[in-house]
């Protein structure tokens, strides 16, 4: 529709532009970071709507940053936890039986059906810690089994939904409300040995039982403003001496104590294939599609076994599942003796990682099978490979495919001694012992208990380093 003007000439009607006005052409594609279609503008970034606004979002936040670290990240005396010193221990009976809680992640039983390296972790601490005595209770998904008293939380498993806030935290408050209950019936606990994740960590300064905290993952992105914020509530423990050369600023890590792994439950005596092989979360970081230049450059093939982890099933659809035929083969998650002789029969366990590694279990895992493992020298890497006597650590693909002969001269029984020596579940329990009684004093007697608070409002007990096996690691 148009409007006659003087002259016979026409205008457009309101909100429609002049032919001299008009936009500039748009056209489709595809944001670069999160990969959906989107209209590009010329000139513009190639992001979408949604990815432009995280990067406003994020400038402000940095703008922000020198009053969040004045104001929620202020030091807060009266609610970090108390320390026994190495003298008081030595004067406290060090031989009373502990009563200690492990909190176990809720996504997956204990021990897990396939994979799941925490939940493996948890299973061989808790039996180790019930050996040595102690009474111990397991607080974790259901069907998990242990000689430790198991009490699940909550009605059903959530391998789907790994990360998921509003597991997490069920699972956490109903743990918490059966620690409450236990001291209600008169039966506290000594300690609680947190493993699940972040909630038990941001409100360990509300329980009364004394908290130990592993960190089983990085410090990287928001885990470094968590921990700024929350770590000086329990005794935290790393899993590797790199993983805590990268804690932020101020956290106090107390020991460094490294996974358990059982090297007689791994078969022994079967002979070796000629497959190298891969086990992880498919993800990018974990490096599948390296290993899978590795394999074309050796002409050996290649097994790669894992879960593809939720939301990287585009880079699975892209990098990987083209690649796949007679020498490269997928075969998915595996678990039980399936993955136990999938472990001992291979020539060598490929280790392409580009991300700092804080442990890595399935490393141990290949050489407690008596499988050699190469891996590029990032994270732990270096500390749990010896190399030349458990594997080879090299720095890129081309010299990971170079080491796949030479680690031929390496012997299985080699490489489970390495594992025994330093991984053995008796030695990772009397570490953690260690860590436990420095924060769980003997109780004191109904009489002296009014003195005992006061004691620790005055801040009575040192806060240092603790001695965990060999390792050493200061505030």
């Amino acid at each position: 529709m148009t409007t006659m003007m003087e002259g016979g000439s026409t205008t457009p009607p309101a909100g429609r532009r002049r032919s001299g006005t008009l936009r500039p052409p748009l056209r489709l594609g595809r944001c670069e970071r999160c990969h959906v279609r989107t209209v590009l503008r010329p000139g513009g970034d190639r992001l979408c709507a949604s990815c432009a606004a995280a990067d406003r979002a994020v400038a402000q936040a940095v703008r922000s940053e020198p009053f969040v670290h004045r104001h929620l990240y202020a030091p807060r005396p009266d609610r970090v936890v108390r320390r026994v010193s190495r003298a008081r221990q030595d004067a406290d009976d060090d031989s009373r039986p502990l009563r200690i809680a492990l909190l176990a992640p809720p996504w997956l039983p204990v021990p897990p059906v396939g994979y799941g390296g925490i939940e493996q972790v948890l299973a061989l601490l808790a039996d180790a810690l019930v050996e040595r005595g102690h009474d111990v209770t397991l607080l974790g998904a259901p069907g998990s089994k242990s000689a430790a008293t198991v009490v699940p939380l909550l009605d059903r498993l959530h391998p789907r939904d790994i990360g998921m806030s509003v597991v997490e935290a069920d699972h956490t408050a109903r743990a918490i409300a059966y620690l409450e209950q236990a001291e209600l019936d008169g039966r506290p606990f000594d300690v609680l040995h947190d493993h699940s994740g972040w909630v038990a960590l941001a409100m360990a300064d509300r329980l009364r039982v004394p908290v130990v905290h592993t960190i089983h993952g990085s410090f990287e992105g928001d885990a470094v403003r968590f921990y700024a914020a929350h770590g000086h509530k329990a005794a935290i423990t790393c899993i590797s001496r790199a993983q805590a050369a990268m804690r932020p600023h101020g956290l106090h890590v107390d020991a460094v104590v490294y996974n358990p792994v059982d090297v007689a439950a791994w078969p022994t005596g079967l002979p070796k294939d000629d497959y190298l092989l891969w086990v992880g979360r498919i993800n990018p970081i974990k490096g599948p599609d390296r290993a899978i230049r590795v394999a074309r450059k050796t002409g050996r093939r290649l097994i790669l076994a894992g879960p593809v982890q939720r939301g990287f099933e585009q880079y699975f659809a892209e990098e990987i599942e083209p690649r796949l035929d007679e020498q490269i083969v997928w075969i998915g998650e595996v678990g039980g003796r399936q993955k136990e002789e999938l472990f001992a029969r291979a020539h060598a366990f490929l280790m392409p990682i580009t991300w700092p590694e804080p442990f890595g279990m399935v490393m141990v895992e290949a050489m407690a099978a008596g499988t050699p493992v190469i891996a590029f020298a990032e994270g732990a890497a270096p500390e749990v490979v010896e190399p030349g006597r458990s594997g080879l650590l090299v720095a890129d693909e081309d010299e990971m495919a170079e080491a796949v002969e030479q680690v031929s001269r390496i012997s299985p029984a080699e490489c489970r001694a390495s594992v025994a020596e330093r991984f053995a579940p008796k030695k990772i329990a009397a570490d953690y012992e260690r860590v436990y009684r420095t924060i769980a004093a003997p109780r004191p007697v109904a009489d002296d208990r009014a003195a005992a608070a006061t004691a620790v409002q005055a801040g009575d007990g040192r806060a240092g380093v603790v001695q965990s096996g060999d390792e050493r690691v200061a505030a």
